[in-house]
This record gives C-alpha cells, structure tokens and sequence, in this order.
C-alpha cells in the first residue's frame, strides 16, 4: 500500500527517444528537495522527442512510473512531462502598458496584464504556447528590473521569451502519459528543466549556453542576466552516433550501444595509438579486434557535427560573445571521454560537463547527466506548489488550485472542451 504523505511530493517525467524516466522526489521543512524514488525504461515508442508508437510510449511510462513508486513506495497520480523535439520554437516578445492605478504603483495584476500583452504574438493555428518566461521588467525608461511589483511609474514594459510547440505533439505527450494512468500537471520544456538542476545562479547571470545532448535531440538553452535568452532544438543526439558505430563497426545497435559506452572518445587526439578493441561479430560470425582509434573517429565526427551546429545557432542569433561563464554541457552522451575537449575546441569557450545538484536522498543514482532533465522537473514542480500539511494523501502531487486550473484551461485549447 501506499504510504500517507507528509510532505510535498512531485514527480518529473522525463519522455526522451532512449529511455523514459521517472523521478519522484519530496521536501522537507527546510525546503530541501530529496530524491526517493528513480524508475528508468528503455523507450522505443519515440523519435527526436516526438510519439511515433503510442502504444510503445504508454508502455514504458507505465514500467518506469511502476518502478519509481515501488522504490519511494508511494502512489504516483500526476506528473510533470518534459518535452523536446524539433516542432519546439523560440522568440522573444515585448508587451507594454499602462499602469491601472492612480497613485501609479505597480501591482500584481499590471504585472500579469503585461505578460498577457507580451504573449499576444501572432502564431500558426497548428501551434501552442508552452511557456512564457519573463527576462527583464522596464519602469518608464529604467531597465533590468527583475520584479516591478510596488514601484512607481506610469508604463510598463516586459521582456520576456515565448516557447511554442506543435500541438499534435504535444497531445500526443499528453495522451501517452494519460493512458498510462498519470494526470499531466504540466508541461515543461526540458531544457529549461535541465538548467535548472545543474546551472548555477552566477553562470545564469554572467551569461552561459545550456547543451542537453539527448538519445534524439540535441537541446540549446541560452541564459545571460539570470534569464533565458533563446531556446533551440538540434535534431541529432546520442542514438545517430550509436547508429554511426554500428554501421562504421558492422555490428547491432545494442552491442554498438554498449561499446561506445564503454570504449567511446569524443575527441580521437585523447586515443593512444596502442588501444584496442573487441567489435562482436554479426550473424555467428567470430569478434574482431580493431583500434579503438577507428572508433574514436566515427564518434568525433557525429559530435563535432552536433557541435558545429550549436556554435551556428549561437552566430545566428548573436549569443557567441555574450556567453563569458561558457557552455554546460549535459545529457547521456556528455558522459562520453573527450567531449568536454572536443566541444571547447569547436565552441571556443570554457566546458563543463553538468550532472544535478541542489537535492538529496538518492544522489548516488541521480547525479549523472542523463538524470538531468528528470530531476529539473522535480525542482520546477516544487516552485510551484501551495503546500497543504493537514491534508492526508497518497497523491504524488498536491500543486495549487489556480495553477492546475491554468495548465486545463490552456489543455482544453489543445484538446477542444472534451476533456
């Protein structure tokens, strides 16, 4: 049975091209979030961050929550969904008004009608807003305000980044996870959850480009002043290198899998000459021994490519001399020997690999960079809980009445009023 809680309880569901995640995590008085449950599942029900097999999808969703709750031994009822995919765009927006009051002070509800008037963007009827996320407030001609709430002025201006997807996508999300038996509490860009698990206050400041390589995508998060800039999605990740191995090598792509886990090197100058190899043979044909070098070079060209591309997106939109804190870089295939190198090389910028931090409890499983996404979107749930300590449930989500209300409202847009 499941046990009653007694603490705030949320759990991200991280639906990426390789594997389905689910983390459930709890917080205690001091506010420190604690991971007590992990269910990982290899997921085939998806490519490049979108449902090509629903029924494959709903699957590994239902094993992964089933072996988080058996884990935390809690009942999982509600989750919050990251999403990717190449339909996600990006732009930045400004809204301006004017202040409602005669005394002129600035409240909570100009501050909500001017992120209203910054959403009101012009979009194709076959896509949806997801996310709105303000950068920085203007009070009549003073900028780089974070929060204009009891100022005094007569116009206000916000900054703000609009994040649409396409809407068959995502109610293809929403559906799978449906289901499979979990209410979808929200859904969450994952970059943005990402960040927010392994980016630090300072680098968000100082400026620094987030870079989640995924099984199928490659996901760009853009931070300067503390907040987010530009989003973009590279549809290349993990599986095309394994594929790469698996042709370059001639062998399956499971057993490719596993040698680029084990043997792989982004970057073939950190390779000796000496090393070598066992490649298993196809089709009872016996295994052959190669230089680990020729392995190495499959794989840099694929993440240099992956590279390449980031550091044009970032020309493109004129972030390449505003990111001093560097590139973070996160996901499964950042686990790789050599990639911090190659891409400092490419990027010409300072590297890091990034895993979760910022929680406790089951850390020794959490902190590896393919738990990224999943533990970023424990930590935005959290914010934004009411918490409710006299009310006994065994309901792994227990967010506030406006919010939930919001997030239906904005599913009966994508829906029509069915649900």
């Amino acid at each position: 049975m499941p046990k009653e809680m007694k603490k705030d309880v949320v759990v991200g569901l991280d639906l990426g091209t390789t594997k389905v995640c689910t983390i459930i995590g709890e917080q205690d008085n001091e506010g420190q979030v604690h991971i007590i449950g992990v269910g990982t599942c290899p997921s085939t029900g998806l490519k490049k961050g979108s449902v090509v097999n629903i029924e494959q999808t709903i699957a590994s969703i239902k094993k992964s929550v089933q072996d988080a709750e058996r884990m935390a031994g809690v009942e999982v009822t509600a989750a919050f969904a990251g999403i990717a995919g190449g339909h996600i765009k990006g732009l930045n927006s400004r809204g301006v008004i004017a202040v409602a009051r005669k005394d002129k002070e600035i409240t909570e509800e100009d501050r909500e009608r001017v992120l209203e008037a910054a959403r009101a963007i012009a979009i194709p009827m076959d896509r949806e807003i997801i996310h709105v996320v303000p950068q920085e407030y203007i009070v009549d001609d003073q900028d780089g305000i974070k929060n204009p709430v009891g100022m005094s002025g007569v116009r206000l201006e916000a900054e703000v980044h609009v994040v649409t997807g396409g809407v068959t996508s995502v109610q293809n999300i929403v559906r799978s996870v449906e289901r499979a038996g979990v209410r979808v509490a929200d859904i969450i860009l994952q970059p943005l959850a990402s960040a927010e698990a392994i980016l630090s206050p300072d680098e968000k400041e100082l400026g620094v480009v987030l870079i989640d390589i995924g099984g199928g995508t490659t996901d760009i998060a853009v931070f300067i002043n503390g907040a987010l800039w530009h989003t973009g999605i590279i549809t290349l990740g993990g599986a095309l290198v394994t594929s790469d191995v698996a042709v370059g090598l001639r062998t399956p792509n499971t057993e490719a899998e596993i040698i680029k886990t084990q043997y792989g090197c982004a970057y073939t100058a950190m390779v000796k000459e000496e090393e070598e190899i066992t490649v298993p043979g196809v089709g009872g044909r016996s295994d052959r021994r190669m230089p680990r070098r020729v392995l190495s070079e499959i794989i840099e060209a694929r993440m240099e490519e992956i590279f390449e591309l980031v550091a044009a997106e970032l020309k493109k939109n004129g972030f390449e001399d505003r990111i001093p804190a560097g590139a973070v870089i996160t996901g499964g295939a950042s686990l790789m020997e050599g990639t911090a190198e190659l891409a400092e090389k490419i990027l010409q910028l300072p590297v890091r690999i990034g895993s979760p931090k910022r929680v406790g409890g089951l850390t020794d499983v959490v902190s590896n960079p393919s738990y990224s996404t999943a533990v970023g979107l424990v930590l935005m749930g959290m914010q934004t809980y009411e918490p409710q300590p006299n009310k006994k449930t065994s309901v792994a989500f227990t967010a506030g009445e406006d919010m939930f209300n919001n997030v239906l409202d904005r599913m009966k847009k994508w829906f029509g009023d069915s649900i």
